[in-house]
């Protein structure tokens, strides 16, 4: 029988309530970290001269373990990728292999491309660092889910690690449910979603109906937005670009596990107050991450950002509200 990957009001109500019942089973990368939870996708510090400052990444990796974040991942849009040189790419994969060690977090590495070939070069470098896991946008240069599907059954050829497939950013075709489940029992490595495509939280429903096999975990992410809804269907985690605010996004985990759903719903509230400020104060991410003492710059390869003294007033009046959840 076909999957309906869009399912009815009464369908999703039922979802939740088996969700809810359902015990956690977590599920572990190969280095016995268990891949669940706040996963932080980094953003690219540059110098005054806007080359990457790998001194800077180093330090992102150093903030996210001391907020208590289950992992890290790098590069991917939140994080400029598509801005970056494959030497930069490279390089940062080193650095963050290397800032990773020892470390209780999950490194996840990016390693798509805009074709099988050129995720290969970045999938075989990764793999000599290895990491707890990878994940790869679709290639943009795919005209059909069979291409798709073969960019992922290369991929596995390089690695037996985890591999996380977004559903989202590549080429103008809908992984369906159909499909990912498909991949996932063709490759069980591929059985990890990071779910952001159109009816997001119905797809998401869909595909814990295959859990936790071929699917191994399904993960949030646009920012975390939608994420207190997403734990409270029982999703995995979220991945997402907000470093800045990982001790913010540690304490949502762990207050969800605990079950202190007033505490919850507070501190999800604080957090969206200052997201909100993403679309009018351009940048603002960058300055939060100036501002904790985590980058040096608030450079961007996507444009030059400037804050006046009422933007400023407006950032540090809404993070305010954030200091009951963050670290010192």
């Amino acid at each position: 029988m076909p999957i309906n990957p869009y399912l009815t009001r009464r369908q999703c109500l039922a979802g939740i309530a088996v969700t809810a019942a359902m015990p956690f089973t977590p599920v572990y990368a190969a280095s016995g970290k268990a891949m669940r939870g706040a996963l932080m996708i980094l953003s690219t510090p540059y110098t005054e001269s806007g080359e990457v400052d790998y001194e800077d990444l180093a330090k992102e990796v150093a903030f996210c373990d001391r907020c208590g974040v289950q992992g890290v991942v790098w590069p991917q849009n939140s994080s400029e990728q598509r801005y970056l040189s494959v030497e930069e790419r490279v390089r940062g994969f080193e650095v963050l292999a290397e800032a990773n060690r020892g470390r209780n977090m999950v490194l996840v590495l990016g390693v798509q491309a805009q074709d099988t070939a050129g995720m290969l070069q970045y999938a075989k470098v990764a793999e000599s660092l290895s990491p707890d896991g990878m994940i790869a946008i679709p290639p943009t240069s795919a005209n059909s889910l069979a291409e798709i599907h073969a960019y992922y059954a290369a991929l596995c050829e390089v690695t037996d690690r985890p591999i996380f497939v977004q559903t989202s950013g590549g080429p103008d075709i809908e992984l369906t449910i159909e499909f990912l489940v498909q991949l996932a029992r063709d490759l069980p490595q591929c059985g990890y979603i990071k779910e952001e495509y159109g009816r997001v939280h119905e797809r998401m429903l869909a595909l814990q109906a295959y859990q936790p096999d071929p699917i191994k975990s399904v993960f949030g992410a646009t920012l975390g937005r939608g994420w207190l809804y997403e734990m409270r269907i029982g999703t995995d985690g979220v991945m997402t670009g907000g470093a800045m605010y990982g001790d913010v996004y540690a304490k949502l985990w762990q207050l969800h596990l605990q079950g202190r759903q007033e505490e919850l719903r507070d501190c999800y509230s604080r957090l969206l107050l200052i997201q909100n400020l993403d679309q009018l104060i351009p940048g603002v991410r960058l300055y939060i991450l100036q501002k904790r003492g985590v980058f040096k710059t608030t450079k961007s390869r996507r444009g030059e950002y400037s804050f006046s003294t009422q933007q400023i007033a407006e950032i540090e009046y809404r993070f305010d509200a954030l200091k009951p959840y963050l670290i010192s």
